[in-house]
């Protein structure tokens, strides 16, 4: 059992975390470019958010937003 947690334990250690060393010794020549994958979420994070507003404002705009507090049995 001992063999497989060392096993498990090399896996992440020589393969899975290469990516992330090369990231983090990019990162000491070149701030802006070690975090360009976080710059990329970012901007989907915020073009989401931006859709899901525009959405929210075309369902009140049609009056099919239901605002009532009682619209669901539980809270009545």
């Amino acid at each position: 059992m001992t063999g497989f947690f060392e096993a498990l334990g090399s896996l992440f250690t020589d393969f899975l975390f290469i990516p992330l060393d090369f990231l983090r010794r990019l990162e000491l020549e070149n701030w802006w470019l070690a975090n360009t994958m976080t710059w990329i979420f970012i901007i989907i994070c915020c073009g989401a958010f931006v859709y899901w507003m525009k959405q929210l404002q075309i369902f009140k705009e049609n009056n099919d937003d239901d605002q009532d507090t009682t619209a669901h049995s539980f809270l009545s």
